[in-house]
C-alpha cells in the first residue's frame, strides 16, 4: 500500500519539489540583497536602540531616515509576500482535493478495496504518508520564509506580528498546509469529483483563514493599552515591534475624539489664530493619545496557538473523512 501510494503521487512530489526549488532560486538572491542593505544602513543597531526608551532624538531621527530608505527600496516585496501566503492553499487544491475525489471519480478505489486492502487501512496509509510529506515541506517552507522575511519585519513598526508576515514564517505554515490538505480530502469524500472538491477547498480555506486572522488572532490574549500625552518634545516613543490593533485620541473622561490617529503638539503650542493645538477637534485639557496593542514578545505564543487551532481542525476533518470513506460505494 505504501509503494502504491508513492507510485500514485510521485509526480506531484516531484513537481512540488521543483516548484520549491524555483521559489528558492528566486527568493534567496533577494533575501541576500535585503540583508546586505540592512547591514549597510546600520539598521541592526537601530533596532536595538529603538527598543530602549532613552534614545536621543537625533539618533531616533537618523534611524527613522534609514528605515525609510530601506522601506522605499524593498517595500514592494510585501506584494510578493501576499502571493506567497497562497501556497498552502495550492497544496490543499492539488494534494488534498484529488486524494479521494480522483480515485472515486475514476473508479480506481474499487480495485484496491477488492485486493485485500480495507477502506480504513487505505485511508490511513494515504492520509498518513501525504500528511507526513506535507509537514516536512511546510516546515522547510516556514524556515525559509522566516529567513527571507526577517529584514522586512525588523524594519516594520509591527514587527513579526504584522499582518501577512506573521502568516509566512515560524510554524504556522505547517498548520495552514495541513488544514488545507485535510479540507481538500474531506471535500473529496463529500463531492467525489475533483473540480467541485477543489472549489470547496479554496472557498473554505479562505473563509476559515480570514475568520481566524481577523476575529481570533487579536484576542488570543488580552491586549495591552498604552497612553501618552498629546503635548511633548518630539514624536511619542512607541515600542518597536508591537502590533497596534487600534488607536485614537481621547478626552480625559475616556471619550474617543478621533480614531485611527494620534496628535503630537509642542508644549503649549498654539496655531496662528491663537487656538490651542487640537482645540478644533474638541479636545479638552488633559486629552491623551491611546493605543490598544499586542506586545512583540507574544509572537511565538501566538504562533503556537494558531498552529494548534489549524492542526486540530485538520485532525477533525481527517476523522470525518475516514468515516465518509467507509460509506463510499
Amino acid at each position: 500500500m505504501i509503494w502504491l501510494t508513492w507510485r500514485q503521487h510521485r509526480k506531484q512530489a516531484f513537481y512540488t519539489l521543483l516548484g520549491l526549488a524555483a521559489l528558492a532560486a528566486l527568493l534567496v538572491p533577494i533575501g541576500l540583497s535585503m540583508r546586505n542593505t540592512f547591514a549597510d544602513l546600520g539598521l541592526a543597531d537601530c533596532v536595538s536602540q529603538l527598543a530602549r526608551t532613552d534614545v536621543a532624538q537625533t539618533a531616533r531621527e537618523n534611524c527613522d531616515a534609514s528605515f525609510h530608505r530601506f522601506s522605499t527600496q524593498y517595500g514592494n516585496l510585501y506584494l510578493v509576500a501576499i502571493l506567497l501566503i497562497t501556497l498552502p492553499a495550492l497544496v490543499g487544491l492539488f494534494w488534498g482535493a484529488p486524494l479521494v475525489a480522483r480515485e472515486v471519480e475514476h473508479g480506481t478505489h474499487r480495485f484496491v478495496w477488492t485486493q485485500g486492502v480495507g477502506r480504513t487501512r487505505w485511508a490511513l496509509v494515504k492520509f498518513g504518508l501525504v500528511g507526513a510529506a506535507v509537514v516536512v515541506l511546510a516546515a522547510a517552507y516556514g524556515l525559509g520564509m522566516s529567513w527571507w522575511v526577517e529584514p522586512l519585519t525588523q524594519s516594520s513598526h509591527e514587527g513579526r506580528l504584522g499582518m501577512i508576515v506573521f502568516d509566512l514564517q515560524g510554524i504556522v505554515p505547517i498548520g495552514y498546509t495541513l488544514f488545507a490538505v485535510a479540507l481538500g480530502v474531506f471535500a473529496g469524500t463529500v463531492w467525489k469529483r475533483m473540480l467541485p472538491a477543489m472549489g470547496i477547498t479554496l472557498a473554505g480555506f479562505i473563509g476559515v483563514r480570514t475568520a481566524v486572522e481577523v476575529l481570533a488572532r487579536p484576542r488570543y490574549q488580552a491586549a495591552h493599552t498604552k497612553t501618552f500625552p498629546i503635548e511633548g518634545e518630539g514624536p511619542p516613543v512607541v515600542s518597536w515591534g508591537d502590533w497596534v490593533l487600534t488607536q485614537g485620541v481621547r478626552n480625559p473622561d475616556g471619550t474617543m475624539i478621533a480614531e485611527d490617529t494620534r496628535i503630537q503638539c509642542p508644549p503649549g503650542g498654539k496655531g496662528p489664530d491663537g487656538r490651542v493645538c487640537g482645540s478644533e477637534l474638541g479636545l479638552e485639557p488633559g486629552a491623551y493619545n491611546w493605543q490598544l496593542y499586542q506586545p512583540a514578545d507574544r509572537f511565538w505564543l501566538f504562533q503556537w496557538i494558531e498552529t494548534g487551532i489549524f492542526v486540530a481542525l485538520a485532525a477533525l476533518l481527517l476523522y470525518f473523512a475516514i468515516r465518509r470513506v467507509r460509506r463510499i460505494a
